[in-house]
């Protein structure tokens, strides 16, 4: 996997997607700093690990989910060596059995495409429509890894700023549960 140097507070040189560059915008409005690393498409989680060497960081997994009628929608942030049960899951948020969301429900509601599905895309969720669940281990960890909006970068944010700036600024709360 090619790698870029870690850089702080500095976005991509060249034309970025209008969801990427979205993302950016937020965290420079909001004042969070960053470390970010470009990277190639890290669609499996053996590739994000060597991300996440590079940023110190564990790179968190994201699963975009909803019920079977398709009404509600939840982002899981989770660590990435956990398994998932859905059965599990679904109990603790009383919520109908889940499953994983269709990809272009994940495009209107988030403006991300598979693999990269991150709480920056709760941003676009103006309707707020999705329910973001956040694992204790990840909501207790010093940083937050995530993408923004697109799968070739990675950021290392404090997770302090994700849930005291970023989340409130999207209008979203988070759900915290045990994985």
């Amino acid at each position: 996997m090619n790698l870029s140097p870690v850089y702080h507070n500095s976005r991509p040189d060249g034309e970025l997607l209008p969801q990427e560059a979205a993302a950016f915008d937020l965290l420079d409005r909001l004042g969070i700093e960053y470390d970010r690393v470009s990277h190639d498409a890290a669609f499996n989680m053996e590739l994000c690990a060597e991300v996440g060497r590079a940023l110190d960081v564990s790179v968190c997994k994201n699963l975009f989910l909803c019920n079977r009628q398709k009404t509600q929608f939840y982002l899981l942030c989770m660590m990435p060596d956990k398994p998932f049960h859905t059965k599990d899951l679904s109990a603790q948020i009383h919520s109908a059995r889940l499953s994983f969301a269709p990809e272009e429900l994940l495009w209107e509601l988030l403006h991300c495409t598979p693999g990269s599905a991150t709480v920056l895309g709760l941003a676009n969720d103006t309707e707020h429509r999705v329910q973001l669940l956040i694992d204790r281990e990840v909501y207790n960890a010093p940083y937050f890894s995530c993408h923004p909006c697109i799968c070739t970068s990675t950021l290392r944010l404090k997770t302090a700023d994700v849930l005291d700036k970023l989340l409130p600024a999207a209008g979203h709360e988070p759900m915290v549960v045990e994985l």
